[in-house]
């Protein structure tokens, strides 16, 4: 388990001072994927680099099973780096080592046997589906194969927990995903903790179990991904996840019903359902809705006919089937 107690970091070179990050609280289980996510610049980077101690905080401390890491001298610092490995945007491979010496750097800094290390790195490799590229060169890669090459090198040393840095930020779409899964599968094969630094919501929907939200150098909302999803209290989260639609201001006053789901039902046609049921037509006039784990999750404005008594039928089924629905306006804020 990891915990942050009122941790900061400060940068200051006598003219210019700058608060990274503030006061920040927070506890990530083990087993745990967990997220953070906020704007560039809000201090996302700085926070993880603090977790593993490779940026000193200021104040606060950084307790790892159970050990306080501003408390320990800088060799078992080091000794204790080696359960937290790190994956990045740019890869960091070494571009004049081939695949398998990559993964086995990390071993031989460890002091792992040439044969034993080779045998690691063989396997690793086999995890993420580059047994055949063993003796390729990284320029010889694609980014995604890259950064499959950087995940078996962060696991070389069975940590306990893979630090990702923005580790999808340079990818496409569909690499991104396929590295994504790799991740989960990590996860839940070899048990590995995985914390995840993004500006994506759709990475934290993908795979992350928490997340916790940070704006301005603070943490402003954390909790289950899928309420945080569904519910966003802080302004930044509501920019992130609900974004502002200009079609949708222009169109305020009409008479609008928001629709939220919160998982607690499958994934379903339901506004097909809804029109034929009630023999009515409904305008869907803005979505946010994710289907994770087979469930729904999200909001959507729907326009509903001024008739009271299509109004009453719309409502009854939407209450048959569950859905939480607001009589509101139809901006997203």
């Amino acid at each position: 388990m990891i915990e942050l107690k009122h941790l900061s970091k400060v940068y200051d070179n006598g003219k210019t001072r700058v608060e990274a990050i503030r006061d920040i609280n927070l506890t990530i289980e083990d087993g745990d994927i967990f997220g953070i996510i906020g704007l560039s610049g809000a201090g996302k980077s700085t926070l993880i680099r603090c977790i593993n101690f490779l940026e000193k905080p200021t104040e606060g401390q950084v307790i790892f099973d159970g050990v306080d890491l501003g408390a320990i001298s800088h060799k078992e610092l080091l000794k204790k780096r080696q359960d937290m490995s790190m994956i990045f945007q740019s890869f960091n491979l070494l571009s004049q080592r081939t695949v398998i010496d990559n993964v086995c750097f990390p071993l031989e800094i460890a002091g792992t046997g040439k044969k034993e290390a080779r045998k690691r790195a063989t396997e690793l490799l086999e995890v993420v589906g580059l047994s055949d590229k063993q003796k390729s060169y990284p320029v010889q890669l694609s980014g995604g194969q890259q950064q499959r090459v950087a995940i078996a090198r962060a696991l070389a040393t069975n940590p306990k927990v893979l630090l990702c840095d923005e580790a999808t930020s340079a990818l496409d779409p569909n690499t991104t995903s396929s590295i994504l899964n790799l991740l989960k599968e990590i996860n839940r094969t070899m048990g590995v903790t995985i914390i995840v630094i993004t500006h994506e919501m759709r990475v934290i929907e993908q795979i992350c179990n928490k997340v916790a939200v940070i704006d301005s150098s603070r943490i402003v909302e954390e909790g289950p991904v899928k309420e945080v999803f569904t519910a966003p209290k802080s302004q930044i989260a509501k920019q992130l996840i609900l974004p502002k639609n200009d079609f949708v201001q222009e169109v305020e006053g009409l008479n609008c019903l928001r629709l939220v789901f919160d998982g607690t039902s499958a994934f379903e046609p339901v506004i097909s359902s809804l029109s034929r049921e009630c023999d009515t037509d409904v305008n869907i006039i803005w979505a946010n809705t994710k289907s994770i784990e087979g469930r729904t999750y999200g909001q959507m404005i729907i326009q509903i006919p001024e008739e009271k008594e299509k109004e009453t039928a719309i409502k009854a089924y939407l209450d048959s089937k569950k859905i939480t629905y607001k009589e509101e306006g139809i901006n997203v804020e």
